[in-house]
């Protein structure tokens, strides 16, 4: 079963697949294991019991979460044996111990406090189980901090040799983890996981706003409220971060570049932005092109001048194909100003008094609750498609780095993929869907205890119904 393809082009549709379906999850448990221990952190100084249930609302949706990573990340991490072995015999000197240091770092702090934090606030004390949630929320960065360097590694290597067999060796570890993208990389991978969390919790908040469960429910008008300000305060910092990311790739990987523009010409005395068009590889054009005269390299250089190198600059056989991370740059991009635009228009709104009445930006923040997932696909398969065609950029061949297998094989295991992953994985999302279906329980029905468990100190008083972020 090979589907009419290679095994080299069916291995990266499995990976691409395996790892989009993984990417999802960390998108959200990182966000929102940070969005819970700030949750823990207000509870623990108002008292205010809105925030305790919360906490256990998305305390929930996040276990959930957590776990679907974990399967997703360990099921995907095969493929490097079975589909990437000679990669993994090349590079594996320089990535494997990276992956090791965010098992036993990382993995470990997450699964070590990850009980307590779930289970453990009445036999702990709230203190040391807040120490738990803010372990787990810290290990979710450190995960991402050492698979981001790992990737930054494959996009700008550094700090390695190359053997008489073509293997690579670390020289200079320092290099290599904090390799000339990992910074940009690493700030806007959090941010977006950031964003990615508050527009699920902000279209969450909208849906029981909507139906009406915002009025009498604290819970439902402090979530939106929060994510309203994340959204308002993050958003203008990932386009920053995200405008510098793309001078560091300017510099570094300028093929890249040329896909993500459409440019197939240099262009010396300043390149026009592409607003849209449909790049032909084959001749050589982007079609149908929607220009605005030298924004591209205003935006790039932060000249009307500075000089955009095209695709054909660059031979033919290391050039990345052009289509794919043409339009999912443009797909990342237009979500950022539309996550802006929300967040603007709920400040004003905020600011009016009315962003707990407003039913049309509840309804635009119920539509943009799954954007952060679409935004952090379209970023990741412009970097990797961008990438192409090489796994180490620059250095190994994507043609070099495949396993000797068949395509049935690779496409009987792809198609098994497909269904296990949609079987289980669609149910997990159904799940967490239902989860956020449901509202978070009223502190009036439910009344919490307002002391606190095992802690010295006098108790705090709860704050008045009129305490959430405003």
């Amino acid at each position: 079963m090979d589907f009419g393809q290679s095994a080299e082009t069916l291995a990266r549709i499995q990976f691409a697949f395996t790892v989009s379906f993984h990417f999802l999850f960390p998108a959200l448990s990182i966000g929102t294991a940070s969005f819970i221990a700030v949750l823990n952190a207000l509870w623990l100084w108002k008292r205010d019991p809105a925030y305790l249930k919360l906490f256990e609302y998305w305390k929930t949706i996040f276990a959930v979460t957590f776990g679907m990573g974990v399967v997703s990340g360990i099921v995907m991490s095969y493929q490097f044996g079975t589909n990437w072995a000679v990669f993994s015999d090349k590079a594996g000197a320089v990535i494997g111990p990276l992956m090791g240091y965010e098992v036993l770092t990382a993995f470990f702090l997450e699964a070590g406090f990850l009980g307590i934090a779930l289970f453990g606030r009445q036999r702990v004390g709230d203190r040391m189980h807040m120490v738990a949630v803010a372990m787990v929320a810290i290990g979710t960065l450190i995960s991402a901090t050492w698979i981001t360097a790992a990737n930054s590694w494959m996009q700008t290597p550094a700090g390695y040799s190359i053997d008489a067999a073509g293997n690579f060796a670390p020289e200079d570890w320092w290099q290599i983890v904090f390799n000339p993208s990992f910074p940009y990389r690493m700030t806007h991978t959090i941010l977006a996981a950031y964003l990615t969390t508050a527009f699920a919790v902000g279209g969450v908040g909208a849906w029981h706003l909507l139906r009406g469960r915002g009025p009498e429910n604290r819970q439902v008008r402090i979530m939106f409220s929060m994510a309203m300000w994340m959204a308002v305060i993050v958003t203008p910092l990932q386009i920053l971060v995200g405008d510098a990311h793309g001078l560091n790739t300017l510099e570094h990987q300028p093929a890249k570049i040329a896909a993500m523009e459409g440019h197939y010409e240099t262009h010396e005395n300043g390149a026009p932005l592409i607003l849209f068009g449909i790049p032909d590889d084959e001749a050589e054009v982007t079609r149908y092109a929607v220009e605005i005269p030298k924004l591209g390299s205003l935006i790039l250089t932060h000249s009307l001048d500075g000089e955009i190198r095209g695709l054909k600059d660059f031979p033919k056989e290391d050039r990345p194909k052009a289509l794919i991370p043409f339009f999912t740059f443009r797909i990342m991009v237009g979500i950022g100003f539309a996550m802006l635009g929300l967040g603007l228009w709920a400040l004003w709104a905020r600011w009016k008094g009315r962003i707990y009445e407003s039913r049309w930006l509840h309804r635009a923040a119920l539509v943009m609750g799954p954007s952060g997932f679409v935004a952090v696909l379209a970023g990741w398969y412009t970097t990797e498609v961008g990438r192409q065609p090489f796994t180490v950029y620059g250095l190994l061949r994507t043609s070099d780095s495949i396993s000797p297998v068949s395509a049935p094989a690779v496409g009987a295991s792809l198609l098994a993929f497909i269904i296990v992953y949609f079987i289980v994985f669609g149910t997990g999302t159904l799940y967490l869907l239902r989860l956020m279906h449901r509202p978070p329980v009223r502190v009036e029905d439910h009344e919490l205890d307002r002391a606190p468990t095992r802690t010295a100190g006098p108790t705090a008083p709860v704050t008045s119904g009129e305490g959430e972020p405003s």
